[in-house]
């Protein structure tokens, strides 16, 4: 099995906002989050547009994310045989087209089945992104351009809502038009991502056979556990229960809830972009047990909040440890997996 693609050339590599291929991978890190952020406050305004309950239109959200769960280890092997934009590029028109046409949909099924489509698309470019990183950098870059990413990543997180929140206040569908930026990015990554390992097709038994010796060691285990714990709670506790609290409980706007779920999102750049000096500092596994402990404090003080903005606080919080958690686990799994196994482990 390779262990690094073109070596010398990942060696080379310097870690910077600078970086033309980063910037590409950022143009499709910034895509990978637009299908929920953008939209998590406009589910109460949508909810009481369509008329249906809080339980439905959280299946938006669900309707998604789900293809991500089931499929992106098919796109990650796809992409270890046949290469890295082969996948990537599909998944982003499909993305863009399928979120755009959701700004038509006349009925709550019609808007289910496009986000299904839309996370078939998302499922390609979910984790790609962070795969070329480990492809293209290594050591200490490596871990720099993880945090860069995880910055980049949280301006989008930032942004998204407030804009999605901005837009739902003209018609409840206009943050869906947001998923035509996808179109532009898959441009820059044609054009900038070239040097992507082109793929490896190996024996099929020899592939999953090496595949099955990574995965069930301990330590990535591990890792699958912590990432996916905390997708449920980025996702189930956080993005979907508060914008419903802020409107039940306060009667916030959309553009309320946009703005102080950005302050998680602030959080996450500032803590991201230093993260290579607090691994340094604490190393990498400890660094990640402390963000699991503040996840844990934050989550458990937002019911407490006595007003809207006291919930900027537990926001802060889930931005540190969102920081602290989701980068390293990256980086530790992407060290762990060979480049011709790295999409299928990521």
């Amino acid at each position: 099995m390779n262990t690094e693609a073109s070596p010398s050339a990942a060696d080379e590599r310097v870690a910077s906002y600078r970086s033309p291929e980063l910037q590409a991978i950022f143009g499709v890190t910034l895509m990978a989050v637009l299908g929920v952020s953008s939209i998590a406050p406009a589910l109460p305004r949508i909810a009481e547009t369509l008329g249906i309950s809080a339980g439905q239109v959280g299946l938006l959200v669900t309707a998604f994310t789900l293809p991500g769960v089931i499929l992106t280890t098919v796109a990650g092997i796809l992409a270890d045989r046949y290469g890295r934009l082969r996948v990537l590029l599909p998944g982003l028109i499909l993305f863009s087209i399928a979120g755009a046409a959701c700004v038509f949909a006349t009925s709550f099924p019609a808007l289910i089945a496009l986000r299904v489509v839309q996370g078939i698309g998302g499922s390609a470019i979910g984790s790609i992104n962070v795969t070329l990183i480990g492809d293209l950098f290594v050591d200490r870059q490596r871990t720099t351009a993880m945090g860069l990413n995880a910055s980049v990543l949280s301006i989008g997180t930032a942004a998204y809502p407030a804009v999605g929140g901005a837009l739902a206040m003209i018609a409840w569908s206009a943050p869906f038009a947001l998923a035509l930026l996808a179109l532009p990015v898959a441009v820059l990554a044609v054009r900038r991502l070239h040097v992507a390992p082109k793929g490896h097709k190996a024996d099929l038994k020899a592939y999953f056979g090496d595949l099955w010796e990574i995965v069930r060691r301990r330590e990535v285990l591990v890792l699958f556990f912590a990432s996916t714990a905390i997708f449920i709670l980025l996702y189930g506790a956080y993005i979907t229960f508060l914008p419903f609290m802020m409107a039940g409980r306060f009667g916030s706007t959309p553009l309320d809830i946009g703005l102080l779920m950005a302050g998680l999102s602030i959080s996450t750049a500032v803590t991201s972009a230093n993260l290579g000096r607090l691994v340094k500092i604490f190393g990498e596994v400890r660094i990640m047990r402390i963000g699991f402990v503040v996840f844990g404090l934050g989550l458990a003080i937002i019911p407490l909040a006595p007003f809207v903005w006291a919930l900027a606080v537990p926001a802060v919080f889930l931005g540190f440890a969102f920081a602290t958690t989701i980068p390293v686990v990256q980086v530790l799994l992407t060290g762990i997996a060979p480049v011709d196994r790295r999409g299928a482990v990521m």
